[in-house]
């Protein structure tokens, strides 16, 4: 079974610049996107073979998530269900026969961590959320998460501690979901692979000189990491303008986006998961404004 999640920061805008070659190319069963930044009436997008899932956030033109699947889902749900949080569109959950997907777009804790307070409170909530669902059966987690994790998983550790998606509260509440029966299967796979990363701000050449973050994960519940083969970052996808590598804006500033794969295997089969992950900003202004 393969999977992709990718954040697209825009879909109609991502429909001008190769999403639909992508897709047909990456063959996935499923297709998890964040940022849609649309309601389901404002887009026309047929993929034959596939159901569309849509949890748009109330505010157009803001965040958004989508689940594209050719497998059919046992049920589908939209938040996780605490009106705190349910109004973004930021969670998209369909559960299947052995796990359940959560396709997630996490709240940027913003310039100057304006909104960190919130940001804890959701973590806190969403991982809440996943132990309830990780009693039922296993959960693969993936989409972007705003934060790098570890001093490992940005090229500037040093300058960018203390911005959002690096602070000591967000990689902390990162710590406390790890340890809490999930695994990041990249770091479990690569734990010293260094410039691996799925975000570049378009300022000082960072995508050139490879100064980026990792702030785009595939999470499993413990007990699906035997089956996980490979998790690979496509980082050769790039390009603000080119396919599978997406311009993205935010506080009017350009972010470059990538593609991440992972591989995930059922025993007795060789499928694939692919993923495709999406934003954070290496330089202390931030890149989100969600």
């Amino acid at each position: 079974m393969r999977l992709v999640t990718w954040n697209v920061n825009g879909l109609r805008a991502c429909l001008g610049k190769g999403f639909l070659d992508f897709f047909q190319r990456v063959d996935a069963d499923v297709v998890c996107l964040q940022e849609t930044k649309l309601q389901p009436d404002q887009i026309a997008l047929e993929l034959p073979g596939y159901r569309l899932f849509w949890n748009s956030a109330e505010k157009k033109g803001y965040s958004g998530t989508a689940v594209f699947t050719r497998v059919e889902p046992l049920s589908v749900t939209c938040g996780i269900g605490l009106d705190a949080h349910d109004h973004e569109g930021r969670v998209i959950t369909a559960e299947f026969d052995g796990f359940f997907l959560v396709c997630c777009y996490t709240p940027n804790a913003q310039n100057e961590l304006a909104r960190i307070d919130y940001r804890m409170q959701w973590e806190d909530d969403f991982r809440a959320y996943l132990m309830e669902l990780d009693k039922k059966k296993p959960v693969v987690l993936c989409g972007d998460l705003n934060v790098a994790h570890e001093e490992i998983d940005l090229k500037n550790p040093k300058s960018n501690r203390g911005s959002a998606g690096f602070s000591d509260q967000e990689r902390g509440k990162m710590t406390e979901l790890l340890s809490s029966g999930f695994t990041d299967t990249f770091r479990a796979l690569y734990p010293e692979r260094t410039g691996a990363y799925t975000w570049w701000s378009y300022r000082f050449n960072a995508r050139k000189n490879n100064a980026g973050w990792r702030i785009d994960y595939f999470i499993v519940s413990d007990r699906l990491l035997p089956r996980v083969r490979d998790n690979i970052i496509h980082a050769e996808v790039e390009g603000s303008d080119q396919i599978l590598t997406l311009s993205t804006c935010s506080y009017e500033q350009e972010n470059y986006r990538t593609v991440v794969y992972a591989r995930r295997v059922r025993e007795g089969e060789s499928s694939t998961v692919d993923i495709a992950q999406a934003e954070v900003n290496p330089d202390p202004v931030m890149p989100g404004d969600n």
